[in-house]
């Protein structure tokens, strides 16, 4: 049986996978640089990756995954197509993604701070994530 920390952790790690793929599937036909394509879709490989561990150790827990907040799902929408109906350019992407990412890891991080009893293999999983979304904040800088 896996601590409440551990189930909670999970949870927000996969709402929040759910929310980074959804993003960047939304952002990828936009893109005209083929460097940047390839980067966002490294990106998005790794986060489907890390969904399904987290996915499945949910139901080996008995636990059901949750979809991203509404309210924080239709932000992130309407930002991304707000700034790209204005400016539809890989730098609008760029910074759409950073921001997006600096969210992603702050939030990440605050987790990891209040689940401290999860167990480390979620732990883990949740550092790889920060590491993924660290990684796209230095790749696409170029970009901004």
């Amino acid at each position: 049986m896996a601590s409440n920390d551990t189930t909670k952790l999970l949870t927000e790690c996969n709402a929040g996978i759910k929310m980074g793929v959804q993003s960047l599937n939304e952002m990828l036909p936009s893109v005209k640089n083929e460097k940047l394509k390839k980067v966002m879709s490294e990106c998005r490989e790794t986060h489907k990756r890390l969904g399904d561990k987290t996915h499945k150790l949910l139901n080996q827990y008995g636990e059901s995954t949750r979809e991203p907040h509404p309210v924080a799902k239709s932000m992130s929408w309407m930002k991304t197509n707000f700034k790209l109906a204005v400016e539809n350019s890989d730098s609008a992407i760029a910074d759409l993604l950073t921001d997006g990412c600096n969210m992603g890891v702050k939030n990440l991080n605050r987790y990891l701070n209040r689940y401290t009893g999860a167990d480390q293999e979620v732990a883990d999983i949740t550092k790889d994530l920060i590491k993924s979304e660290q990684k796209l904040v230095g790749d696409v800088k170029e970009f901004l």
